[in-house]
């Protein structure tokens, strides 16, 4: 093998060097834990803003432990951002919280400016991971900010010229799946739960590990470059009704449906708490307009096409856990 042979071998073989911002966090430390295992050099930004959170801090020496680096940073120190973003080919935000709301947005937005100053970075995949924000101009306030203020990190990610790829992962099954897609609680109903509309719109549900997984494939892929992936897994593509009936085959218990009309759902946004209206306003979206699904991806990707390898969970697998 000449030297040429052996250059050109290391280089296809490289991988890139990732940042994952957010690794401590409900998905981000999914992403970590990924990228290390595809064998990415992986790096987690360590902020001193932790303070005395002994968990997040258990989380990110666990990491460590199994081979990730951890760079100081702080969102208050531009430079440290700088100089963490000038390490590493590949970034990924997934700032943790449920809504993304004005200091996340700040956060991204400060990201963004660090990952243009340094301008080594090859990709850039920004804390998104529900629904595609595009896809949600329309939806209900108060909820609506949270794909608004998505949309104001994409516009900024794309002025900047920065490559990225956006993860429109869906529904997460720890919130969706092992509670039969209900409100107010994780746990699966034991004699009665509430069906949207007619429980038929088609929903897609996703293992938290395996939105990871695909995530981390597509960062090196030129074909998922400056697009939106979408998982959307053929055999996770369910309807509540569908989800509820694997349950039920599950436990060999039938449960009393209680179905909800559209007008009667809407109407407990009156006098609701603020998060239990966005709450409310995103499972409109989904279980009565199908909007996970009411669409062709079109010049897009999605995910399982890109990747059949990807042996993903399927939800009656991922139900048997809460038997």
């Amino acid at each position: 093998m000449n030297e040429h042979t052996k250059s050109s071998k290391f280089l296809f073989m490289a991988k890139s060097k990732v940042l994952v911002v957010g690794g401590t966090g409900y998905i981000g430390k999914r992403l970590a834990a990924a990228s290390l295992a595809a064998g990415h050099p992986t790096y987690i930004l360590l902020r001193r803003e932790i303070g005395l959170d002994m968990d997040k801090l258990q989380i990110l020496f666990e990491l460590k432990r199994r081979g990730a680096h951890l760079i100081e940073g702080s969102f208050s120190d531009h430079q440290s951002l700088v100089d963490a973003v000038k390490q590493v080919d590949v970034v990924i935000s997934a700032m943790s919280g449920v809504h993304f709301r004005s200091h996340n947005l700040m956060m991204q937005l400060k990201l963004v400016d660090a990952i243009k100053e340094a301008g080594n970075v090859k990709r850039f995949l920004p804390s998104e991971f529900g629904s595609d924000p595009a896809r949600m101009l329309h939806s209900l306030e108060p909820g609506r900010v949270t794909f608004d203020e998505k949309m104001t990190v994409r516009k900024a990610i794309e002025e900047a010229q920065i490559p990225y790829t956006y993860i429109s992962a869906n529904c997460f099954a720890g919130y969706f799946v092992g509670n039969l897609s209900q409100m107010e609680t994780l746990l699966p109903p034991k004699d009665k739960l509430f069906i949207y509309g007619d429980g038929n719109a088609k929903v897609v549900f996703m293992d938290e590990d395996d939105v990871a997984k695909y995530t981390i494939k597509t960062i090196d892929d030129p074909r998922a470059a400056n697009k939106t992936v979408y998982l959307r897994p053929p055999e996770n593509i369910l309807s509540q009704r569908e989800l509820v009936g694997i349950w039920e085959r599950l436990t060999g218990k039938p449960l009393e449906k209680i179905t909800i009309s559209e007008e009667d759902f809407l109407a407990r946004l009156e006098g609701a708490p603020y998060a239990v209206q966005v709450g409310i306003g995103h499972f409109y979206h989904i279980f009565y307009e199908g909007c996970l699904t009411n669409f062709e991806v079109g010049d897009d990707e999605e995910a399982s096409k890109l990747y059949p390898e990807v042996d993903y969970i399927r939800m009656d697998d991922y139900l048997k856990r809460y038997l």
